[in-house]
């Protein structure tokens, strides 16, 4: 992943945009990528989401739309000095407790609504 950080920030780098990089404009990008994906499925039923119905150009799409959007959210936890990897090993745990196997599994009920 530090290889992939640093390739990020010898390209931004290399073409003065580290000037452009605020955390507030990697968010806004971010946001647009995840526009783009949703654009690509929006109009799918969810059979033809699925990975073995998905037609191969919209597959192609996505897969550029998620390149686009794991590299903002690099970019943007590099300049917040986030490390995704321990972050996002500390979120899992705590879904964990969150929605302990017994009570979550095979429903979507949200752990702060449960006693609804």
């Amino acid at each position: 992943m530090e290889d992939l950080i640093d390739k990020l920030r010898t390209f931004s780098k290399d073409r003065d945009w580290d000037q452009f990089h605020s955390p507030k404009n990697l968010i806004m990008a971010l946001s647009s990528e995840v526009g783009e994906l949703s654009d690509i499925f929006q109009w799918m039923s969810e059979e033809q989401s699925k990975l073995n119905n998905i037609d191969p150009k919209s597959y192609e799409l996505a897969k550029e739309e998620l390149a686009d959007i794991f590299l903002y959210l690099l970019r943007l936890s590099d300049k917040l000095g986030i490390d995704l990897r321990e972050e996002s090993e500390k979120k899992l745990k705590l879904n964990g407790e969150k929605y302990p196997v017994n009570l979550s599994k095979g429903n979507s009920v949200k752990y702060n609504r449960r006693d609804e």
